[in-house]
């Protein structure tokens, strides 16, 4: 089994590139693989590996000048969810192109064992921060879908989509809960006073809501190759369109548009033939790599 650890503070970095390898090298020696964000408002990432490796991993990133409180959400796969290590330099962890913001202004925490309570008060308003393809395979019962293709649309579709709110009280969620932190101070900065968000996102709430009380409905797309998780943080049944990275069902590889690594309903117009015949070489070298007992890092 492989430990995965998403994580993210924000803190100031001063130097990012000076941060950026001495944690590249612990993670490297390590073997630990996955992505990491490193900007001057903080670390965003996602890594997977052993036990003992995560542990050296977020053991560096805590000793860091303001990363002490480092938290993480911890799950498990039983194939590697990544193929390589990406350690990147970022003008944001998140990207929301909203600049000026306050990491330190954002709404109010709520536990998952308290957020079924909040989210069914009629008062209440629940926007789901994610992006039109994470929505798609899941979300709360009731939760407005802002159908953004990015995280920069956010800020757009508020402006003009606020007033159908009214009086209410917003609470917002996202996967892990760092577009929360960005979107509900976003809010408190555009004036909206009672902004609430889900404490460690969808993954922490899947992890301690019992499934027979909770109020979620479908998969939880996450960015490796377990694609989405559900209750208890177990995989689902869901696989990529290697494509157009969306989530499919088993049920979508009898589709006519399916193709394997090539084509999906959701993307077959999307791809010219010339993107296509690519696709078909890239998925020929990753069933190669298969026959050999190798991984194919395209894949």
């Amino acid at each position: 089994m492989f430990t995965v650890a998403a994580l993210y503070h924000f803190a100031k970095v001063p130097d990012p590139s000076a941060v950026k390898g001495p944690l590249a090298e612990v993670a490297c020696k390590a073997g630990v693989k996955g992505s990491l964000l490193i900007a001057p408002e903080g670390i965003n990432g996602t890594i997977a590996g052993t036990r003992a490796g995560i542990d050296a991993v977020l053991a560096h990133i805590r000793a860091l000048p303001g990363f002490s409180g480092l938290e993480w959400k911890e799950s498990h796969a039983e194939a590697p969810p990544f193929n390589k290590l990406k350690v990147r330099l970022k003008k944001e962890i998140v990207t929301m192109g909203a600049p000026g913001l306050d990491p330190a202004s954002v709404g109010t925490h709520v536990d998952p064992g308290d957020w079924n309570a909040l989210i069914s008060a009629p008062d209440v308003a629940v926007i789901d921060t994610r992006n039109d393809y994470e929505v798609a395979i899941g979300t709360f019962e009731g939760a407005v879908d802002p159908e953004t293709a990015s995280f920069r649309d956010f800020p757009k579709w508020w402006d003009e989509n606020k007033d159908r709110f009214g009086n209410k009280r917003i609470a917002m969620f996202c996967t892990g809960g760092i577009r929360c932190e960005k979107s509900t101070a976003f809010l408190k900065a555009q004036g909206v006073e009672d902004v609430f968000h889900l404490k460690g996102g969808i993954l922490k709430y899947l992890e301690e809501v019992p499934e027979e009380e909770s109020l979620w409905q479908g998969g939880c797309f996450v960015f490796d190759e377990r694609v989405a998780v559900g209750h208890g943080l177990e995989e689902t049944a869901h696989f990529l369109c290697r494509a157009c990275r969306r989530a499919l069902v088993p049920a979508d590889r009898a589709r006519a548009e399916f193709e394997e690594g090539v084509s999906c309903h959701h993307c077959l117009g999307e791809h010219s033939e010339a993107d296509r015949e690519r696709f078909r070489e890239r998925q020929r070298q990753i069933e190669l790599a298969k026959a050999r007992g190798e991984t194919h890092l395209g894949g």
